[in-house]
């Protein structure tokens, strides 16, 4: 069964990775890599390809940035002249960014097997493009694979025929898992950035609705200043997030707080090493609210909705939305010692890949 495994941006990389491995692995399966180069420099892309192992994409697509219908539709082009042309028995999307909704409909209109995973996340949120991304995806796909038991009640509440589910666990951790003991032995982040272990806070900012409106991304600044006057903050600046805060004129909020420090963006490994280290993370991306779920570390997610409640209700993870005072109030209160401890949800033990391996295998025989 010849498998089209589609990537597109940096969360994808880490999903996808043991993916691959696992099917090249699977007798029968035959997977072939394709990166639309949604995220495409090196510090976005290549990096992560490099670190965890993935191989060369057999194809890349150069579609690049753009709004988001123009980038989508870009996909939807590029992707439907490779499935014209090459055939594949299936098509394996990761993640709800843009590149997994095109490839998916561009499947779905030529009449070609879909599995998506990660299937079944809602924040009940549409304002989010993430959201519609999801939704999108779900509808179409044959086979959805699932991190969590509460996305199986989400599908089943938007009519999806139970056959088609899949509870797997999750991906990213596989790679976490796979790539900890690593990171500890080689990233020299915290020497680099002169951290202490424990002793530190560590951000990441990107969504649209904090960093595209000055006052609230001006508030979220001000409300990481105040913590960084308390404990060193790192902030690895998302391109989108810079650019913001330059255009902005913010850069007064950031003189007032020198422990603040924006940093570009980070390697996996180096990165990895660095959350696993911190006393504290902040964050709006879904992914980084699981893996410190995994890694036992308190997370703060600056969000008024998450997809991800299992890592409220299991994990360490705390949604405090984007008012800065209570940003405030709640990352003194870690750093007071108030820690919430949690556990690895049920199939976050990095074996999903194998799992989406064998239900791939099992489905193709069927």
């Amino acid at each position: 069964m010849k498998i089209d495994c589609v990537v597109g941006a940096r969360p994808n990389f880490m999903k996808m990775a043991p993916i691959i491995k696992a099917l090249k692995a699977t007798p029968g399966l035959e997977p072939r890599l394709i990166h639309t180069e949604q995220h495409y420099d090196a510090a976005m892309s290549k990096i992560f390809f490099d670190e965890l192992g993935l191989p060369v994409p057999d194809l890349f697509l150069g579609v690049g940035s753009a709004g988001h219908s123009e980038q989508t539709a870009r996909v939807m082009v590029e992707f439907d002249r490779v499935v014209a042309a090459n055939c594949p028995d299936f098509v394996l999307v990761v993640g709800d960014v843009n590149s997994t909704m095109a490839a998916a409909l561009v499947a779905a209109k030529r009449l070609i097997p879909i599995g998506h995973v990660e299937a079944g996340l809602r924040s009940f949120d549409r304002t989010m493009p993430e959201e519609i991304n999801r939704i999108v995806t779900d509808v179409v796909s044959d086979l959805l694979f699932t991190t969590s038991e509460d996305a199986h009640l989400n599908l089943a509440n938007e009519g999806i025929d139970a056959a088609k589910i899949r509870f797997v666990g999750n991906t990213m951790i596989d790679s976490l898992l796979l790539h900890r003991e690593r990171a500890r032995a080689t990233s020299t982040a915290l020497e680099t950035f002169g951290l202490n272990p424990g002793r530190y806070l560590l951000v990441t900012l990107h969504r649209p609705a904090n960093v595209d409106e000055p006052d609230a991304l001006s508030g979220l600044l001000g409300a990481l200043g105040r913590l960084a006057d308390e404990r060193p903050v790192l902030f690895p600046v998302h391109p989108r997030t810079r650019a913001r805060i330059e255009a902005f004129g913010l850069g007064a909020v950031l003189a007032r707080h020198p422990g603040l420090r924006l940093i570009d963006p980070l390697g996996y490994l180096d990165f990895l090493r660095l959350m696993e280290s911190a006393e504290l993370v902040l964050t709006d991306s879904g992914g980084i609210q699981e893996e410190t779920t995994v890694l036992g570390v308190p997370c703060l997610t600056l969000r008024p909705n998450t997809e991800r409640p299992v890592t409220i209700t299991e994990g360490t993870n705390i949604l405090v939305g984007t008012d800065p005072a209570r940003i405030v109030e709640e990352g003194l209160r870690v750093l007071a010692g108030e820690r919430k401890t949690g556990r690895s949800p049920r199939y976050w033990d990095g074996h999903a890949a194998g799992r989406i391996a064998q239900a791939l295998a099992e489905w193709g025989q069927a």
